[in-house]
C-alpha cells in the first residue's frame, strides 16, 4: 500500500457508503437580471436584454441536453423574474429531475437590502415558484455573492435549509444563529466561476480593459484538475456556472470534458442536487441540532 492510499483508507468518509466525494453541479440562470435591471436601464437597451436573454432562451436547453446525455443531475438557481418570462424553459428543469432554487427576483444585492426588503424578495420568489412551477425551493444562492449579517438567520427562519453562497470550506458546514444551528452552507469558489475565464461584455466593460477570454482547453483542464483534487481528498465540489457564459456551442466541449472526468469515477462520486447533500449533512450531524 502506498503512503497516499494509506492516508486515503484511514480518512473517514463524509458521504454515503461507497462514495468517495460529492459533486453538486450548480448553474445560475440569471437571464438579463442584475445591475442593468436594478438601475432601470435594461428594458430600454436591447443589447443588455438580448445578451442576458440568450441564457434561458438558447443556452439552457443546450445545457439540459448535455446533462441528460451524461445522466447527471444539477441544481439551478433562478431569479423568479426569469421564471415569469421563460416559464417553459424553467419547467423543463423540473421535468428533467433537476433541482430549482432561490436566486432573488431581479438578482438583487442582498447586502444592500434591509431585513424587510430581503423578506419581501424571498416572499415574492416563493409565491412565483409555487404558483408558476408548483414547488417550494429549499436552497438559496445569494445573487450578488454577498449578504448582510442577518441574511443567514433570516433564510433559516424562512424555511430554507441550505445556501451555496459563501466560501469558507471545501466541505459543507453550518451557519451559526442566535438559536443554534442554522443553514447548511455548500461552499463554491470564485476561481471556478465561468465568468473569471469566459465572460466578455462591452458596456459596461468586463473584464476591465477587455481582451481576455481564456483558451478553452486551459479552462477545461483547470476545472477538471479542481474536481480531481476534491475527489482525491473526499470533499464536496460545487460549481458557479452560468448557461449564458458556459453553454455556448463551442464551450460545450469544456463542460463535456468536465462531465467525462466526473462520470469516469463511476459511483465513487456522489453527483446529486445541493438539497440532497444538505439533507445528508444535517442527518449526519444530529449533535448540532438546535
Amino acid at each position: 500500500m502506498t503512503a497516499k492510499s494509506a492516508i486515503k483508507s484511514a480518512r473517514p468518509s463524509l458521504w454515503p457508503a461507497g462514495r468517495q466525494s460529492a459533486v453538486a453541479l450548480a448553474f445560475d440562470v440569471d437571464g438579463p437580471t442584475g445591475d442593468a435591471m436594478l438601475d432601470g436601464s435594461l428594458l430600454s437597451n436591447p443589447r443588455y436584454f438580448t445578451q442576458g436573454a440568450y441564457g434561458p432562451w438558447r443556452a439552457l436547453p443546450r445545457l439540459l441536453d448535455l446533462l441528460a446525455a451524461y445522466g447527471l443531475k444539477a441544481t439551478f438557481f433562478v431569479p423568479t423574474w426569469v421564471v415569469e418570462h421563460w416559464p417553459s424553459q424553467c419547467e423543463r428543469i423540473l421535468r428533467d429531475a433537476h433541482e430549482i432554487a432561490y436566486h432573488g427576483h431581479y438578482h438583487e444585492v442582498f447586502i444592500d437590502c434591509s431585513r424587510q426588503q430581503q423578506l419581501d424578495i424571498m416572499g415574492r420568489s416563493r409565491d412565483i415558484f409555487q404558483s408558476r412551477m408548483g414547488v417550494t425551493p429549499v436552497g438559496f444562492r445569494t445573487p450578488s455573492g454577498d449578504w448582510s449579517d442577518e441574511t443567514a438567520q433570516l433564510l433559516h427562519e424562512f424555511g430554507v435549509i441550505y445556501s451555496s453562497s459563501m466560501r469558507g470550506d471545501d466541505r459543507p458546514y453550518f451557519h451559526a444563529t442566535s438559536r443554534g444551528r442554522g443553514l447548511v452552507e455548500i461552499p463554491g469558489r470564485w476561481d471556478i466561476d465561468d465568468y473569471t475565464a469566459l465572460a466578455y461584455s462591452e458596456e459596461p466593460d468586463f473584464p476591465i480593459g477587455l481582451d481576455r477570454i481564456s483558451g478553452y482547453s486551459d479552462v477545461q483542464r483547470n476545472w477538471c484538475a479542481e474536481f480531481e483534487g476534491y475527489h482525491r481528498e473526499g470533499l464536496c465540489w460545487t460549481t458557479i456556472l452560468h448557461p449564458k457564459v458556459c453553454a455556448k456551442p463551442g464551450r460545450l466541449a469544456i463542460l463535456e470534458g468536465l462531465f467525462k472526468a466526473i462520470t469516469a469515477h463511476g459511483d465513487s462520486v456522489w453527483t446529486t442536487h445541493c438539497a440532497e447533500i444538505a439533507k445528508w449533512w444535517i442527518a449526519q450531524h444530529p449533535e448540532n441540532a438546535a
